[in-house]
């Protein structure tokens, strides 16, 4: 039996949304990305992304609070 596959809503890309992608970009990870899906990255892959994802808000914070 077929099973009915409902199509996600694209939603509006967010600030976060669109830094992940620019990460990912640089560390060489949008073709995978973009062939696969965000699915198909190993941890370590995600956790660099929300690693670097988390030092460039820190980063932004601090130089907006100076």
């Amino acid at each position: 039996m077929k099973k009915n596959s409902k199509s996600k809503k694209e939603k509006p890309l967010t600030a976060d949304d669109i830094l992940k992608y620019e990460i990912a970009q640089e560390l060489g990870l949008s073709d995978k990305i973009d062939e696969k899906g965000w699915k198909c990255l190993t941890s370590k892959e995600s956790g660099r992304i929300g690693g670097i994802m988390a030092k460039r808000k820190k980063d932004r914070n601090k130089k907006d609070s100076e």
